[in-house]
């Protein structure tokens, strides 16, 4: 394998991929990213064994082939490096010597054929999505999935593709987050995938505002590709809750509140809490919401917003994390909160296709 290659590309090109990478792993070849260069592309992969990422980089190569190197050093030497091009050569004993400028390193690497090859899903249901539109709608929703490891099928994101439309939806139990979207796909793909969050996060973060995601699913695998990136994953196994039987047919009061004004709010009420104290109370008057916070043996903290509202008062305490994920990654001015008692579940709507339920927390 020999090739050189802009340095500024192979690092925005290692960025995308070594988030996969498993420094604590008990296999070597985890902890190493895939060099491998032909015609004139350099292909870099990571993987876990869940999760696979492969990154494109133009590149100039004279002999094909492949290595793969310890992903924290290479990156961390590739970005030292002072010259604007990087040239790495291998040998048959997988040695590899880099040269930029006046630097020059050799580390030693581990076989590519050590390597988990990157699943293949030739015999997929295919569905192709915008990306800007299909990354706004991961971030609408994967906060509210699960962590409990106990509850495997909520850890991560359901994407139901059913009806002509792609459903986005992630819930804990205590949350529920779901975005529908119009989409175009054959009569005969409906499909329901539960996406692992880890996979998710992945693709939050190197998804781009423009062009298309190409899915390709299985029953036990998907891949997104789009751009010079590729996600391969497994899926979480199982039947994923019905939800929507957890959403409020109806609600008392539909009340709109400014989104800016509401989460700046609710965040330094916060700050008044503690992990054993940790709510915030919403008092609903006239013409006026009241955010309250009361911790004993720390103190309170009272804000004040306008809104209109003339019906009956009504208080509701709600965990202030909870309520900040939706307020930060909607983009309207405002949004409408629905709610009807102290027990019952509040709604959040916006005027796009998005819905958020969130539980009421009992504060003595």
């Amino acid at each position: 394998m020999k090739f050189k290659v802009k340095k500024q590309a192979v690092i925005d090109g290692l960025q995308k991929v070594q988030s996969i990478v498993n420094p604590r792993t008990t296999l070597p070849i985890l902890s190493n990213i895939l060099f491998r260069v032909e015609k004139d592309c350099l292909w870099l992969s990571a993987t876990d064994l869940e999760v696979s990422v492969r990154a494109r980089v133009e590149a100039d190569v004279a002999k094909d082939g492949g290595v793969t190197l310890h992903a924290r050093r290479a990156f961390s030497i590739f970005r030292e490096l002072t010259g604007p091009d990087i040239e790495l050569e291998s040998d048959d004993r997988e040695q590899v010597e880099i040269r930029s400028g006046s630097s020059y390193f050799k580390m030693v690497g581990i076989s590519e054929d050590d390597f988990p090859p990157l699943p293949k899903l030739d015999e997929g249901v295919t569905y192709s999505l915008e990306q800007g539109l299909f990354k706004g709608m991961l971030q609408k929703t994967a906060y509210a999935a699960s962590t409990d490891e106990t509850r495997q099928v909520l850890n991560g994101v359901l994407l139901s593709f059913r009806n002509d439309k792609l459903t986005a939806v992630a819930t804990d139990g205590r949350r529920l987050a779901l975005v529908e979207q119009e989409i175009e796909f054959p009569s005969d793909a409906d499909m329901d995938l539960i996406v692992p969050s880890k996979t998710i996060n992945e693709l939050t973060r190197t998804l781009g505002e423009e062009g298309t995601v190409k899915v390709v699913a299985t029953d036990k695998q998907v891949a997104f590709d789009f751009g010079d990136m590729l996600v391969v994953s497994r899926l979480i196994e199982g039947t994923y809750p019905n939800f929507r039987q957890v959403i409020p047919a109806t609600s008392e009061q539909r009340v709109p509140v400014e989104r800016e004004a509401l989460l700046a709010a609710v965040r330094r009420a916060a700050l008044m809490t503690t992990d054993q104290s940790r709510s915030v109370r919403l008092n609903f008057g006239k013409n006026q919401l009241e955010i309250l916070t009361e911790t004993p043996d720390v103190g309170e903290a009272r804000e004040t917003l306008p809104i209109k509202y003339a019906a009956n008062p009504i208080s509701v305490a709600f965990n202030p994390e909870f309520l900040v994920d939706p307020l930060r990654t909607l983009e309207s001015d405002e949004i409408y909160m629905e709610i009807t008692d102290e027990l019952s579940p509040g709604v959040i709507k916006a005027d796009v296709p998005f819905l958020y339920v969130l539980m009421p927390m009992r504060v003595s």
